[in-house]
């Protein structure tokens, strides 16, 4: 995963920061599987070897400077942890990692917690697409994630599920998406 720092671009650039950095790396053995934009980075997402790691930062910088670069492996985390670590990444817009550490805490969950950790789970997903301009997408997940919080209210692990909630409806009934905190 390579982030680089955000100079400007929004969601609607997704497409073509995806081309350009399919054809500045075009020559190497390396595949530029997908591309989000947050208010803050450039996500990308790079099947690279390690070796050839810094070669793609560097051809990247004609598109903005790095932020970091990091290999995305599955960690087992304590519950408590995953659940903090999620949250901070969801807070910093970085919602394919959000959606990934929860995948660990929902395999992990019993009954009523794993609906509401999947509905938030589903929201990051959504928002990902919104990183990506595909808007559509988004909120057909926000409105599948709306379905998990059905029987849920009050706090979880620090989030206000019902602020959470409020704010996921208010984005499906006015068809405007963007990054808010939890």
């Amino acid at each position: 995963m390579v982030h680089l720092k955000n100079s400007g671009y929004v969601p609607a650039d997704a497409k073509s920061l995806l081309a350009k950095a399919d054809q500045l790396t075009s020559e190497m053995n390396i595949i530029v599987r997908d591309m989000r934009v947050s208010t803050k980075y450039l996500e990308f997402d790079v099947s690279v070897q390690k070796e050839e790691l810094d070669l793609v930062v560097e051809k990247f910088k004609t598109i903005g400077s790095l932020y970091d670069a990091k290999p995305v492996v599955e960690e087992k985390i304590e519950k408590e942890d995953a659940i903090r670590i999620a949250r901070q990444y969801f807070n910093d817009e970085r919602y394919w990692e959000c959606h990934e550490v929860l995948e660990g805490v929902w395999k992990n969950t019993h009954e009523g917690e794993k609906d509401l950790v999947q509905g938030i789970i589903l929201v990051a997903a959504a928002l990902v697409h919104y990183e990506k301009y595909e808007n559509d997408i988004c909120l057909s997940i926000m409105n599948r994630a709306m379905e998990k919080f059905s029987n849920v209210s009050g706090t979880y692990h620090g989030i206000n599920v019902d602020k959470f909630q409020e704010t996921v409806a208010m984005m499906i009934s006015s068809k405007s998406m963007g990054p808010f905190m939890i």
